[in-house]
């Protein structure tokens, strides 16, 4: 009787001992590998998601790959809302928003600038007047901005300053504050002094400086980023005898006897 009832307490025994002997050995195995864990720290594998958006943090967007548009001053505060300076390495919207209020607000001054270039006058002056007729650079964007490019680069090399702070000078000092308006009264016409506003103050003095460059240009061995670079410099420097400032003085004075 005493060794049957030893026989199922053994059993029980031995029942009881297994799950520890288990367990002790499961601990065993897992002990190396969480020392590994230990001494290796886990590295977490950036996504391409955040990869880009931590360059882009970093990196700078040049124009043209050379010149910081982040240092540029706007000394004229009416001018301030109008000269966009977006940070592309070549400033082109390809028309997009064109329908909406002040779409010309958000563009930028330099590709404000190679628009007017781009245009079909050859420069030709008679009778005081710009002759537009079929020119080389009508719709040849690329062409424009690989000519005004040319002209920085010129700019930057003559005068040791970033080409882009240099038009914005040239602009402010070659925007006309006052015009003319013709009105009507009583059956005869008059004209009168006004005030610009600061969008046609930009576009006006733009277009000045892209006629300036067509002309210097026209039938003379000067290049077209030589005679840009040359309006952009003379501009800049309130130099009299910069086309665009002699259309400034001219337009101003003519409001001043009209006053």
């Amino acid at each position: 009787m005493q060794e049957e009832n030893k026989a199922p307490q053994e059993k029980n025994e031995k029942a009881q001992a297994e799950p520890a002997e288990n367990a002790a050995a499961a601990a065993a195995q897992e002990a190396p590998t969480e020392q590994k864990a230990a001494a290796k720290p886990a590295e977490k594998r950036p996504t391409r998601r955040s990869s880009k958006k931590e360059n882009i943090a970093f990196t700078e967007s040049l124009l043209f790959g050379k010149y910081s548009t982040k240092d540029v001053v706007v000394e004229d505060p009416s001018l301030a809302n109008y000269i966009t300076l977006t940070p592309k390495a070549y400033p082109n919207t390809f028309g997009r928003r064109r329908n909406r209020v002040y779409y010309v607000a958000h563009v930028s001054v330099v590709e404000r600038l190679i628009n007017k270039l781009m245009r079909g006058g050859t420069g030709q002056k008679i009778g005081g007047k710009v002759i537009r007729t079929e020119g080389a650079l009508q719709g040849k964007k690329i062409k424009v901005v690989h000519v005004v490019e040319d002209a920085f680069e010129i700019i930057n090399k003559k005068t040791g300053k970033n080409p882009v702070q240099m038009l914005v000078n040239a602009l402010e000092n070659a925007a006309p504050i006052e015009d003319t308006t013709r009105i009507r009264y009583g059956g005869i016409n008059y004209n009168v002094a006004v005030g610009i506003s600061a969008a046609r103050r930009l576009d006006v003095a733009l277009r000045n400086m892209a006629l300036s460059s067509l002309i210097g240009a026209f039938k003379n061995k000067k290049s077209l980023a030589d005679a840009l670079a040359d309006e952009i410099t003379l501009a800049a420097n309130k130099d009299p005898t910069s086309y665009a400032i002699k259309k400034k003085v001219e337009l101003e004075r003519i409001a001043r006897s009209a006053r």
